[in-house]
């Protein structure tokens, strides 16, 4: 699946950090892992943590799908707010997966500590209103949040222009939020694993999967074979061609990325992840060296073809809404790209078991929350292998649609 095109900043700048051999031999382990983006790092690193033999293997080079075109902005907002997934869910169900992706953000950035990875940047969330109209909605919101114990502020037009030096009606200010570089720190949580005992191979491609009653045998495009007790696949929307049941939206989206700024020329933005509630919203961080990342414009169809042929367009239309909201400064980009991402009708993931094919697991965080739910994925899957007894949430099971 071709899943991003453009010059995704994360790659120019980092290159190929580090080389992985391809399988050239026939393995038997625990667990194979499918995929060794965020979601497969994440994923052998609790099966590592936990005492497990598991293989990772990617097609490509390692990080080269969607994760190198991650803007890797960590929120436990998810992309149905909280007071519209509850009618979804119900309140109970809609308030553990908002305080889930909390304890994610947490977790994540424990685990960047513990390995020594360094582009982990604790943040605010800025949440605000792209039209007047979104007041009520953005109050509404507020108040299920507070009520529910999240630590949220809700901001007036004056805060909002003296805290963040833009104009808009109204806002939340969530204390809860981080910011890293999901292609890096999936290097990094590899070379972590590698060291204690988790072997790694890209250029591997399975062409053939099968699923027996104790056992799963993969055959990869050279005619190795790889013998495993459970695979976990943790393939993203390829992922989908596995799934015998419609369960995402494929969409494509668009960011850019400035030129460096001076240190503090930009202040108020540095402050927090900024987004709002258009249709599709806008979304914008920093980083480490001072340059702005700004995202969104997304198009409803997966076509790479014409995705990638409106990525000028789009380029220019980012340029402008950051104009608008800034109208003193000037968005300078020096890199552009569009990737795929998928949305499900509630904004979960699908985590765990798929019946239909025996000893595997399931590791999709669709949406914009996808890093938060590959934790939660690792978490859950690596429990659930380890204890039988463990539970999964029902509300990110197959079983839910």
């Amino acid at each position: 699946m071709d899943l991003k095109s453009g010059y995704p900043f994360w790659l120019i700048k980092y290159g190929l950090p580090f080389n992985y051999p391809a399988l050239q031999k026939d393995l038997n382990t625990e667990i194979v892992v499918m995929g060794a983006g965020i979601s497969g790092a994440l994923m052998a690193y609790y099966l590592v943590k936990a005492g497990v033999q598991c293989i990772v293997i990617d097609t490509r080079p390692i990080g080269l799908g969607s994760t190198c075109a991650s803007t890797s902005l960590l929120q436990y907002e998810i992309d149905v707010p909280l007071c519209e997934l509850s009618k979804k869910i119900g309140l109970e169900n809609a308030v553990s997966a908002y305080k889930l992706g909390v304890e994610a953000i947490n977790s994540l950035r424990q685990i960047a500590g513990e390995i020594g990875y360094g582009d982990f940047e604790t943040k605010k969330s800025l949440y605000y209103a792209a039209d007047k109209r979104d007041d009520s909605f953005i109050k509404e919101e507020y108040q299920v949040r507070k009520d529910n114990g999240f630590d949220v502020a809700l901001l007036s037009e004056p805060d909002i222009e003296e805290m963040f030096h833009f104009k808009s009606t109204s806002a939340i200010l969530s204390a809860n939020a981080a910011q890293t570089n999901a292609y890096c720190f999936a290097h990094a949580l590899h070379q972590f694993n590698i060291k204690n005992g988790c072997i790694v191979y890209e250029r591997t491609e399975a062409t053939e999967i099968v699923h027996n009653a104790k056992d799963v045998q993969l055959i990869t495009k050279n005619g190795y074979r790889l013998k495993c007790k459970k695979l976990v696949y943790a393939t993203g929307y390829e992922a989908l061609d596995y799934v015998d049941k419609k369960i995402v939206q494929l969409n494509s989206t668009y960011a850019i990325c400035s030129q460096p700024k001076q240190p503090g020329q930009m202040p108020a933005i540095c402050e927090a992840l900024i987004w709002n509630t258009a249709d599709p919203y806008m979304y914008m961080r920093t980083t480490i060296d001072n340059r702005i990342i700004l995202g969104g414009r997304d198009e409803k169809f997966y076509n790479p073809i014409k995705r990638d042929k409106l990525l000028q367009k789009k380029q220019e239309q980012l340029e402008k809404d950051f104009q608008k909201l800034f109208p003193s400064k000037k968005f300078e980009t020096a890199f552009s790209w569009t990737g795929t991402f998928g949305s499900t009708k509630d904004g979960l993931p699908f985590i765990g078991e798929y019946k239909k094919l025996p000893n595997s697991y399931f590791a999709l965080g669709f949406g914009g929350n996808g890093i938060t739910f590959s934790l939660l994925a690792a978490k859950y899957i690596s429990e659930l292998y380890v204890d039988a007894d463990k539970k999964i949430p029902s509300m990110f099971s197959f079983e839910r649609l």
